[in-house]
């Protein structure tokens, strides 16, 4: 029972010799990576880069204790640290003591979002964001997140446009302002950054670059010459905090701390299945909300800001052997080492280095060959990333993702209104009834329409079906009989049932009657306490099409 609460004591319990130099080192791998990138991330929302590392140890450790992936490396993510630039810059001015307080709210908000979901065992309704949606997401964030950028890396600051298009024009307008050796910097980082992580991308470049900007800038006193470094980073651990909780903000920031509750959740669960799928063990999704959950609230009591799992990090920590949580666990401790005793050798680090960390590091999510494989597929979730890409980009992260996900929902509703129906001809040389759309030499019967309802039936795909089989009678003047197969029906409600009745009893006006065959048990039951079974007994009693035409006197 205590391991099913908290699996770590298992883990411990369980915890085999064998594992623990794969899990070393991962976890110093990991943390070699962490360091540099969360410092690099924090900057992206807005933060001290210091709030970086704080989100970086105990929530790893709250994870690992009660998530239920062996291999997940949570932390500051990209696409995270957008939205809470986005939520955040429009309430106070980033990195203001007003700002970090709003954002500890907001990862508060996100804790317990996350955790209220997982107890309440609600894992599933992350599934309402498509694939589609989160891929123009991540494709626009990511071109959205490196124009951001641009200021750090010319040296220049620019306006807190949320636009892709703002940020260019801003960018664009001031490059001739641009400090030759900032821009030097980063563009010597980025190429080498994106040089190892072509050809060596289990090297932790990063490290090495913040290393040799640092060096750099100390021994030939840059400064000087406008290269702009993240100066003291506070040493020691962070105290108790508690972040802005009056009413008027938790309102403002409860859109955004959904979106990022949803994106949170898919980018973590997406690749801890992954990896637990290679490793032949399960994730339990709500037990992986509650550990998240759980993560983001004490990241919002330690001066920390909200996490979750990376690709890419969990893919370093994977590949560089870790077995257990306990990698995880080792990361924050490192981190923490670095917290105590090593700060004060970020002073010289120029912020063009951290920059061209994070380009690097987001650049690879851009990913075009996604719209055409999806367009190439269903033109429908095509349609669903352009339009979440081009949102996102003009509007802003969380404006974006809101109405890529309210358009797919339409694109789905519309789709569920409008059911596939298939008029069956039997196919002599089978035995089977098929398509007579894909089967044209399949036969017919003048006299019986065979429709295949592909769908579960609704009140709101009914006005359609019924539309249909208005259409049908037209085309068929010899009509007598509809024959409905039902074996793609799932679920009927009350509203169809009744609308079914009003249409048998109009069109048995007219001479044509209703016959349902291969009714799944579902729809039986439903439809039993309708009263049919008392009322349309004949007419539903057919397991077959078969059976349905043998009843009506058609031989096949």
């Amino acid at each position: 029972m205590i391991g099913r609460i908290f699996p770590i004591f298992d883990l411990l319990r369980q915890y085999r010799k064998e594992n623990l130099r794969g899990d070393l080192s991962a976890g110093l791998t990991v943390a070699i990576l962490l360091v540099p990138q969360g410092m690099a991330y924090a900057m992206l929302a807005g933060l001290p880069p210091v709030i970086g590392l704080y989100a970086s140890t105990l929530p790893l450790i709250i994870y690992a204790a009660f998530g239920s992936s062996r291999h997940l490396a949570v932390g500051p993510v990209a696409m995270i640290s957008l939205l809470v630039f986005t939520a955040c810059s429009k309430l106070a001015e980033p990195g203001s003591q007003q700002y970090v307080a709003h954002v500890l709210t907001l990862t508060l908000m996100v804790g317990v979002l996350q955790l209220a979901a997982g107890l309440l065992r609600l894992g599933f309704v992350a599934n309402f964001f498509s694939h589609a949606v989160l891929s123009g997401f991540t494709s626009a964030a990511a071109i959205v997140i490196c124009l951001s950028q641009l200021g750090h890396l010319l040296g220049v600051k620019l306006a807190s446009d949320r636009s892709a298009f703002g940020l260019l024009w801003d960018a664009i307008q001031k490059s001739r302002q641009a400090n030759p050796a900032t821009l030097g910097i980063g563009l010597v980082s980025i190429a080498g950054l994106w040089l190892f992580k072509k050809k060596r991308p289990r090297f932790p470049a990063p490290i090495l670059f913040v290393v040799a900007g640092t060096l750099l800038v100390y021994l030939v006193g840059l400064e000087k010459y406008g290269v702009r470094t993240i100066g003291n980073v506070p040493g020691g651990l962070p105290g108790l905090t508690v972040g802005a909780m009056d009413l008027a903000s938790i309102r403002q920031l409860l859109p955004v701390s959904l979106a990022i509750f949803f994106v949170g959740y898919m980018e973590s669960i997406s690749v801890a299945q992954y990896v637990a799928d290679r490793e032949k063990y399960e994730i339990a999704p709500n037990r992986e909300l509650s550990g998240l959950g759980l993560a983001n609230i004490v990241s919002s009591f330690f001066s920390g800001y909200p996490v979750t799992g990376g690709f890419s990090r969990t893919a370093v920590n994977y590949q560089a052997g870790a077995r257990t949580g306990l990698a995880s666990i080792i990361t924050a401790l490192l981190v923490i080492l670095t917290l105590l005793t090593l700060t004060a050798l970020f002073f010289h680090l120029p912020n063009t280095v951290l920059a061209a960390i994070i380009i690097v590091a987001v650049g690879g999510l851009i990913d075009a060959r996604e719209a055409l494989r999806l367009f190439k597929l269903k033109s429908a979730d095509g349609w669903s990333l352009l339009v979440t890409f081009f949102c996102t980009l003009a509007l802003g992260a969380e404006r974006g993702i809101l109405i890529g996900v309210v358009f797919s929902l339409i694109l789905f509703i519309w789709r569920s209104a409008h059911p596939h129906i298939a008029e069956l001809g039997y196919l002599e040389k089978d035995g089977v009834f098929r398509n007579i759309n894909r089967f044209p030499e399949a036969r017919t019967f003048p006299q019986a329409l065979i429709l295949r309802i592909d769908a579960s039936m609704y009140f709101a795909n009914l006005k359609f079906i019924e539309d249909k089989l208005r259409n049908c009678i037209a085309d068929k003047p010899d009509l007598k009989w509809f024959v409905i197969d039902l074996s793609g029906v799932n679920d009927i409600d009350a509203v169809a049932i009744r609308t079914l009745e009003e249409l048998m009893v109009s069109f048995g006006q007219r001479g044509i009657s209703f016959i349902f065959c291969s009714m799944k048990g579902p729809v039986r039951d439903l439809v039993t306490k309708a009263g049919w079974e008392r009322n349309y007994r004949e007419q539903l009693k057919y397991p077959s099409i078969q059976h349905a035409l043998q009843a009506i006197g058609l031989s096949l």
